[in-house]
Formats: structure tokens, sequence, C-alpha cells
């Protein structure tokens, strides 16, 4: 059940990430599903440097913060290397 949780949180988190980078129309579902997911792992190895802690297994506030986040931050670097910018 748990990784049912974590797609569509990753869902989520995927699209608000590319609602704030600008991607949105470009993207659909499923790589808003990806985005998220791999963002979710992303934000996690980020947050527990600051020894923040947060899983989007079982839905919190906090890990979809952090999924948020860490969607952000791989679409910057997705924006780096395809443009050469972030935008």
């Amino acid at each position: 059940m748990g990784w049912i949780i974590a797609l569509i949180v990753g869902g989520i988190a995927g699209w608000l990430a590319s609602m704030v980078m600008n991607r949105d129309a470009s993207m659909g579902i499923m790589w808003n599903v990806i985005v998220g997911c791999v963002g979710s792992i992303v934000g996690n190895l980020v947050a527990n440097r600051f020894g923040i802690a947060g899983s989007v297994q079982h839905f919190s506030i906090t890990g979809l913060v952090i999924a948020v986040v860490g969607a952000v931050i791989l679409l910057g670097i997705i924006n780096l290397v395809q443009r050469g910018r972030v935008r």
C-alpha cells in the first residue's frame, strides 16, 4: 500500500514542481509521476543532510514538501542540461 501512496504523492509533487518551474505544458501525467518519485528521492537525500525526516510512503505534509523541493531541484538540473540555463 505504501508504494501506491508514494506514486500518488509523487504525481502531485511532480505536477506542483512542473508548475513552479513553468514546464507543465511540456510534461504529461506519466512524466509528472516519474519526476515526483525521483524528486522525492533527491529531496530525501538533501533533507537528511539537514536532519529533516519525511517520507512519501505514509502521507505527510513534510514528505510532500520534501518531494516537491526535490522535484524542483531535479527539474532545475534537467533545464540546465537541456537548455544551458535554469529558468
